[in-house]
């Protein structure tokens, strides 16, 4: 069984879980309390002390794009969520790729995110400021995710892959302030976004179920 350290509202952690649910991955959810991530029992995990990290059986892994591949790779039908084609197959690396270099980068929609949205419902302080700052790169990479969409369904085409697991939990949480709504409204990425939100496994990894899971497993 997959043990998933993460905290919950993290899109990272949600990926993982939204992988392990697509493929049918047994997993337990282990909480890293805030803070905990830059803790040595974390950071045994992740020495960078990021989230998630999971165990396998002994087989420790960080690295949400290491971990989703490793989830498709070894449980479920192989290969059920990395298209056989290569031009699909590219632009899901692509679209991976979009998210962690310009939609998760400092600056952009990962500092947008977090004074709208993530601080405020821990309790840290808002920078107004930097989250206006943050607006045109956030925008550009919604742009880009948008244009790639095009007219299909998933990002890498006709097929829900993990293009779709890895960038649908980022822009579910910047849709959450008033500006990421405005980015996202008019785009495919709309209708793209409430088609993710209709998979069980969306509806079961959002920031609320997953608290909700935590708290049945510490009690």
């Amino acid at each position: 069984m997959l043990t998933v350290h993460t905290i919950p509202g993290s899109p990272y952690g949600r990926a993982v879980l939204i992988a392990c649910l697509e493929k049918g991955a047994p997993y337990r959810l282990a909480v890293v309390p805030l803070g905990g991530s830059k803790q040595p029992a974390h950071l045994a995990r992740h020495p960078f002390g990021r989230i998630p990290a999971i165990d396998d059986d002994g087989f420790g892994l960080y690295e949400t794009q290491a971990i989703t591949r490793y989830v498709d790779a070894s449980y479920g039908t192989p290969g059920a969520l990395t298209p056989t084609d290569a031009k699909a197959a590219a632009r899901m690396n692509q679209a991976i790729g979009v998210v962690d270099c310009y939609v998760f980068a400092d600056g952009g929609a990962k500092t947008l995110v977090f004074n709208r949205v993530v601080g405020p419902k821990l309790g840290f302080p808002s920078n107004d400021e930097a989250a206006v700052a943050a607006v045109p790169a956030a925008r550009r990479a919604v742009e880009a995710l948008a244009g790639m969409l095009g007219s299909s369904p998933y990002l890498a085409g006709e097929a829900f892959s993990l293009a779709d697991v890895h960038a649908g939990p980022q822009l579910d949480l910047l849709s959450e302030c008033d500006e990421g709504a405005a980015m996202l409204k008019g785009t495919p990425l709309e209708a793209w976004l409430e088609r993710l939100r209709a998979r069980p496994s969306f509806a079961a990894t959002t920031w609320p179920r997953v608290a909700e899971a935590a708290a049945a497993v510490a009690a």
